[in-house]
């Protein structure tokens, strides 16, 4: 006959002083980001954690679109996270992309779309990657840079969504280019007027300067 189970009263289990927080944490991190594999994003959650690294968890929790009817996968959230995983680094190979990719659940499909896109080799210039990325979340250049300025800005939610002269640049210069349809003076002339404009709003532009793509598209 098997022995009965062990009982323990409650002055014999201790509980580690830092779970409660670890586990809250976690909870509050797992509502936010909406992971559809819990499992799979638990566990990255945790060895993140462990390793001191950006945790693979949105700031807040995004509401759908009105007009959005299916899950799209990637969003400005999403993209947010693997900008401060991945941009540090300036340039990042293919399986650590696709490593915190799979990490937020994002469908591989659209990450290899977005890799064939913008052909891609073994090393992938990050902000290149993050200007496809904001492409996917607008179909046009002013909704694609109107994404990157929300994500990259250091302002505060529903301000002016400044991001640096240089970085909006490299942006647009890509996207640009990367339509096919916009002529090279008129890259260069909406560049060189943007440049003037910025110099009076200490070199940051804003969502406002991308009413001026319009006379460019």
């Amino acid at each position: 006959m098997p022995p009965p189970d062990t009982m323990y009263c409650a002055q014999q289990i201790n509980i580690p002083p830092s779970l409660p927080d670890l586990l809250k944490q976690f909870t509050k991190a797992a509502i936010r980001t909406q992971p559809h594999d819990a499992l799979l994003w638990s566990a990255a959650y945790f060895s993140a954690l462990s390793k001191g690294e950006i945790l693979p968890a949105k700031e807040r929790m995004e509401m759908p679109v009105a007009t959005q009817k299916t899950d799209t996968g990637l969003t400005p959230g999403l993209l947010k996270v693997l900008h401060k995983q991945l941009s540090p680094l300036q340039t990042c190979n293919k399986q650590a992309l696709e490593k915190r990719w799979r990490a937020l659940c994002l469908p591989v499909e659209q990450l290899d779309t977005l890799l064939a896109l913008g052909n891609f080799g073994p090393n992938i210039d990050w902000m290149q990657f993050f200007a496809l990325g904001c492409s996917t979340l607008g179909g046009t250049i002013i909704s694609a840079l109107t994404h990157a300025c929300e994500i990259l800005t250091e302002d505060e939610e529903g301000g002016s969504a400044r991001i640096p002269f240089d970085v909006f640049a490299t942006l647009y210069s890509y996207l640009a280019h990367l339509d096919g349809d916009i002529p090279q003076d008129s890259i260069d002339s909406f560049i060189s007027t943007l440049k003037h404009q910025v110099e009076n709003q200490g070199g940051m532009v804003t969502r406002a300067n991308l009413a001026a793509l319009d006379n460019v598209q």
